[in-house]
């Protein structure tokens, strides 16, 4: 199952632009709100240097990136819980998500119709982060209900717990503070993950700029940045405008135009690789002639567990992992010399799989 990241924001601030510079989904773009009517769903392919490397020097009849799902979400306005605007439509289409991209304008331009009518990046946010945090507390609020009513007949344990965090949530969330705010311990986290709660998900804010800003950002930016810093968010500088124009070029005009604007790489790269970080991924590969192949997985993830990505019967029937790192091929040149070199590492079920890892799994069910 592919990385799935909601985009959201208010009206006109370039979210369906940036959605059709990013993948092929094609969103319709245009000057008022709402012209997002569905969610609209992009799968793009996860650059990754070392997969084009290895694929030179293993030479397969198919090559298969890894793939992050972006999703489209019409813009939100104050309200939006209350079923303003399109309201309660796509706060449920976000639930899905893995994480939130909240896409924040940080440039002047007159022929775009701002919905507030003007250009204040901190207010958006407020606008955006109220609406998820009402859709919670009505959310938590009736899921708290039920549980109570079931938990004065029940003595089950899993099912008191639940109702233990529940309070804890709302209350944080009545104190004005996101679902993510909470320190939780594993088992919690297991369970508020079930809850689908918005303000639970981790965010990375993107501040739409013009393109003369597009490297060192403007003050409506630093504000995002220094408001994302104390949330223990992420946020980034993007122009979606320049983000088009490079879906349009090839890969050499494409270098040029990058280099002319003081990048060393499209806002797709830079914003998956954020993507990666905040939910703590990591990718490893498994490499032979019919196919050189991306898979992602979280950090800390054991051998039996990542030969699931592949196939349940892999992890159910799991016996051991040959492993070497994708830097040992690239070093050495072949799978060959990694054997001869002694590179080559037979692991058991308690290995943990490492980000750049070529693996081959041995299994038997």
């Amino acid at each position: 199952m592919s990385l799935q990241v909601g985009i959201v924001g208010l009206p006109n601030v370039g979210k369906s632009t940036l959605f059709n510079a990013l993948s092929p989904g094609g969103a319709e773009a245009a000057n008022y709100p709402f012209c997002t009517i569905d969610p609209n769903v992009g799968i793009v392919e996860v650059p990754d240097q070392r997969q084009a490397e290895i694929t030179k020097l293993i030479k397969p009849q198919k090559v298969i990136p890894t793939v992050m799902e972006f999703v489209d979400i019409a813009g939100l306005v104050a309200g939006a819980s209350k079923g303003e605007g399109l309201g309660n439509q796509f706060l449920a289409n976000i639930r899905e998500t893995d994480a939130i991209v909240h896409v924040v304008r940080c440039f002047e331009d007159s022929n775009v119709v701002h919905v507030s009518g003007s250009v204040d990046p901190i207010r958006d946010i407020e606008v955006i982060d109220t609406e998820l945090a009402l859709a919670d507390l009505e959310s938590i609020t009736k899921r708290l209900q039920k549980a109570e009513k079931l938990a004065k007949t029940s003595k089950d344990k899993d099912l008191l717990a639940q109702v233990e965090l529940m309070k804890k949530i709302l209350v944080t969330l009545e104190n004005g503070d996101p679902a993510r705010s909470v320190d939780f311990d594993k088992d919690e986290v297991k369970i508020v993950r079930g809850l689908q709660l918005l303000t639970s998900k981790p965010v990375i804010f993107l501040c739409n700029v013009d393109e003369s800003s597009v490297v060192d950002g403007n003050e409506f930016s630093k504000k995002v940045l220094e408001h994302a810093t104390k949330q223990g968010q992420q946020a980034l500088n993007l122009c979606s405008s320049v983000e088009s124009e490079l879906a349009e070029l090839s890969a050499e005009d494409k270098a040029e135009f990058l280099e002319s604007l003081g990048l060393k790489e499209p806002g797709l790269n830079r914003l998956i690789s954020e993507a990666y970080k905040l939910l703590e991924l990591e990718t490893y590969f498994t490499a032979g002639e019919k196919e050189v192949r991306a898979w992602t997985i979280t950090k800390g993830t054991k051998a039996p567990q990542a030969a699931g990505k592949i196939h349940t019967d892999f992890e159910r029937g799991f016996i051991k992992v040959d492993t070497y790192h994708c830097t040992d091929l690239f070093e050495l040149g072949s799978e060959q010399k990694i054997k001869t070199a002694g590179k080559l590492r037979s692991e058991g079920k308690e290995y943990i799989v490492k980000d750049g890892d070529v693996l081959h799994f041995k299994f038997n069910v």
